[in-house]
């Protein structure tokens, strides 16, 4: 399963930004897609995980101003991010986890290649 996000880029301080995250590939099935965060000189964070339920966990600094969705259909997730802070720049990575068919094994299908968010003050 190869993960693509996309949506990254700079935005002042209050702005808003809209990422998505795709998951390809074949003989899958999707059970739970996140975003996490790793800004400079940090070490990777939950932003918020979703599942094909519609189940959602956001992390404190993410609730209230972020929105995570999914179209399960297509295999797809967003993260819709509004009144974003300086605080919120880093490389924002999708993730997504799910079985192949005939495994009844929930597998962690990796990450994608990350998209950069920066936020000017």
């Amino acid at each position: 399963v190869q993960l693509q996000a996309s949506g990254g880029g700079l935005v002042q301080a209050g702005g808003s930004l809209r990422l998505s995250c795709v998951a390809s590939g074949s003989n899958f099935k999707i059970n739970d897609m996140g975003w996490y965060r790793r800004a400079p000189g940090k070490e990777r964070e939950l932003v918020a995980t979703i599942t094909s339920s519609g189940l959602t966990q956001y992390a404190d600094s993410a609730k209230g101003r972020f929105t995570i969705s999914n179209d399960n259909a297509k295999n797809t997730v967003f993260l819709q991010m509004n009144s974003l802070k300086p605080e919120d720049t880093a490389v924002y990575y999708c993730t997504a986890g799910g079985f192949y068919q005939g495994v009844a094994i929930h597998i962690r299908f990796g990450w994608g290649q990350g998209t950069l968010v920066t936020v000017s003050s």
